[in-house]
């Protein structure tokens, strides 16, 4: 179990589809394994936590900081613009952990007024829903290919292409961001 929870700590996706085989081979269920990345989401909150909460303290004392905190929230607003209107609410950040990352996810809902318990609940609800989506993906694939290898390959070739092929084919968005985006 420690293996597939050390699988699920790499900040790269290749955590999620090796640790899943990991642990369908080691013989644990779909619960336990959702269980473990559950821990490894809640290990993340305690370490990025703190380093958030710096970035945002030095960010009293240095304009770099105070400009990037603001672009930042610009960007996080625009990212809940397009999930789910000009508001930051909570299912339009749930959406943004989920699209990009959880500790993304946590920094917009710091930007958005989430203390620390709303804050990470939300970042690890859309963690969550994009791990299951890739560990039913990983399992279904693996059940038809048999070959862990290509299997975790072609996941995380999916999860690297899907995104900008969604994107760039997306009906009433152009295909390449404008200047100065």
């Amino acid at each position: 179990m420690l293996a597939v929870l050390l699988l699920f700590l790499l900040p790269i996706g290749g955590g999620i589809p090796a640790g899943v085989l990991l642990a369908q081979s080691k013989g644990l269920g779909w619960g336990p394994t959702a269980g473990l990345y559950l821990v490894s989401d809640l290990i993340l909150a305690l370490a990025f936590e703190p380093v958030l909460r710096g970035l945002v303290s030095l960010a009293r004392h240095s304009s770099f900081l105070a400009r990037f905190g603001a672009a930042l929230r610009a960007a996080m607003a625009r990212s809940a613009a397009q999930v789910g209107g000009p508001g930051m609410g909570p299912i339009a950040l749930v959406m943004v952990a989920f699209g990009v990352d959880p500790m993304t996810g946590r920094s917009a809902a710091l930007a958005a007024g989430h203390g620390f318990l709303a804050g990470w609940a939300i970042a690890i609800a859309g963690d969550l829903l994009y791990y299951a989506v890739v560990a039913l993906a990983t399992l279904r694939l693996h059940a038809w290919l048999k070959h862990p290898e290509a299997t975790v390959w072609i996941i995380l070739a999916a999860m690297l292409l899907l995104p900008a092929l969604v994107r760039r084919f997306r009906p009433g968005r152009p295909a390449v961001p404008a200047a100065g985006i």
